[in-house]
C-alpha cells in the first residue's frame, strides 16, 4: 500500500459537518438516550451467538446424521457473519458499550471468528474508515490482482469476466483472513509503525497472533476430529463451508456499501490533498441499503446504514434508523450527495453492475 500522506481540508467551507454533528448530539441529548448499545443489542448479542455457537455444540454431541452436520455448518457460518456485524464491529469500534472492557470483551469476539484485533482496527478503523475508497490507501479496495475492485488499479484480461467469478471468490475472506491474511498484515502494520491509540510492543502482537491462531484451529479443527467419530477430511469440509457462508454474507455486505455505481473513487492531487473534507467525502463514497428492511438492519448490524456509520464511527449502529433521517436532511440542505439503494436487491445489482464496469479495459 501508498506511504503518501494523503489530507483532508481542516476547514469544512460549508460547515456542513458542525451543523450534522450539532444535530445529532441534539437528538440524543433532547430524547435522553445513549450514543451506546442499550438492551436491544444485548439481546441481539445474545442471539447470534447463539445461532454461531449451538450448531457446534450439536455438531459435538456426535447425534446427527452427517448431512444434518453439513447443515448445521452451513448455520454456524451465517451466525459467524451475524457474531462480526453485530457484536465485534460494534465492540472494536468503542460503540458497544459505554465501558472500555465491555467493548474489549466483545471487540475479542473477533478471534473465535479467526481474526485479530489489532490488524483488524489498523485496516478497519484507521485505513477503511480515514481513506474510503481512495485507491492504494483503503485496504478494502484490495483484492490481490483477483478483481479489480477500483477504477485506478491495473486492468488484467480475466477481469472482464469479474463480474462473473467475483461472487466465487467472495465466500473465500474469511478462510483467507484465518490462515494467511492475519500474517501478513500484521508483518506489513508493524512495519509501517501503525499505532491503535496506544504503544505498539511487536512481540506482544505477535504472541497473541499466535496463540489466538492455535486456539482457534485447536477449537474449530482439532477438537471436532479428536471427538467426532467421521473422518478428518469431513471436519475440514465442514470447516470450509462455515467460512464459505461467512465470507459470503460478509463480503456482500461490505461490497454494497461502497463497490455500488453511485460511490465515487476520489484521488488526492499531486500534493496529497483530497478535494473534499473528511466528512462530506463518505458521502461521496459510501451508500446505503435496504433502509426500510428492519430483518436485514437487524442481522447486518445496522451496516446497510454505511453513510451514518461512516460519519459517525462511535455511535452504536441500533441508533441508525433514528439519525438516518436526521443525516439525510442536512446532506440534502447542503447540496450535497446522499447514496441510497431502497433494496437490497437493487443494490446487489448496482454493485455487479459496477464490478463488469471495472471488468472493462477502458475504464480509468
Amino acid at each position: 500500500m501508498s506511504q503518501t500522506n494523503v489530507r483532508f481540508p481542516r476547514t469544512d467551507q460549508m460547515d456542513f459537518f458542525r451543523t450534522l454533528n450539532a444535530r445529532v448530539n441534539a437528538y440524543f441529548q433532547e430524547n435522553n438516550v445513549s450514543k451506546y448499545g442499550n438492551w436491544k443489542l444485548y439481546l441481539k448479542s445474545i442471539v447470534v451467538f447463539a445461532i454461531f455457537l449451538t450448531p457446534y455444540f450439536l455438531i459435538l454431541s456426535n447425534n446427527f446424521n452427517q448431512w444434518v452436520m453439513l447443515g448445521l455448518t452451513i448455520v454456524m457460518g451465517a451466525g459467524m457473519a451475524f457474531v462480526g456485524m453485530c457484536v465485534m464491529h460494534d465492540g472494536n469500534h468503542g460503540s458497544y458499550s459505554r465501558s472500555k472492557w465491555v467493548n474489549n470483551l466483545m471487540g475479542s469476539s473477533i478471534y473465535i471468528l479467526s481474526g485479530n484485533v489489532f490488524n483488524w482496527k489498523v485496516q478497519h478503523n484507521i485505513l477503511h474508515h480515514t481513506y474510503t475508497n481512495v485507491a492504494e490507501h483503503d485496504e478494502d479496495l484490495n483484492a490481490d490482482g483477483l478483481l479489480r475492485l477500483c477504477k485506478h488499479d491495473p486492468w488484467k484480461p480475466f477481469h472482464r469476466y469479474q463480474h462473473y467469478f467475483a461472487v466465487v471468490l467472495y465466500g473465500l475472506l474469511t478462510f483467507n483472513w484465518a490462515l494467511r491474511k492475519d500474517i501478513r498484515q500484521l508483518k506489513d502494520y508493524l512495519s509501517r509503525g501503525f499505532s491503535t491509540g496506544k504503544p505498539v510492543n511487536p512481540t506482544r502482537e505477535w504472541i497473541i497472533l499466535s496463540i489466538t491462531k492455535v486456539l482457534y484451529i485447536t477449537v474449530w479443527i482439532v477438537l471436532p476430529i479428536l471427538i467426532l467419530d467421521i473422518a478428518w477430511w469431513k471436519v475440514l469440509i465442514g470447516f470450509f463451508v462455515m467460512h464459505y457462508t461467512a465470507g459470503l454474507i460478509l463480503s456482500v455486505v461490505f461490497q454494497l456499501a461502497h463497490i455500488v455505481e453511485d460511490a465515487e473513487m476520489p484521488l488526492p492531487d499531486e500534493k496529497g490533498n483530497m478535494k473534499n473534507s473528511w466528512a462530506i467525502h463518505q458521502l461521496f463514497t459510501t451508500a446505503n441499503f435496504a433502509p426500510k428492511n428492519k430483518l436485514v438492519s437487524w442481522f447486518v448490524g445496522g451496516l446497510n446504514y454505511q453513510i451514518e456509520h461512516h460519519i459517525f464511527p462511535n455511535i452504536s449502529h441500533v441508533h441508525y434508523p433514528k439519525i438516518s433521517a436526521i443525516v439525510k436532511q442536512t446532506a440534502r440542505e447542503f447540496g450535497l450527495p446522499y447514496n441510497e439503494y431502497p433494496t437490497t436487491r437493487k443494490a446487489i445489482a448496482s454493485h455487479f453492475r459496477m464490478l463488469k464496469q471495472l471488468g472493462r479495459p477502458a475504464v480509468a
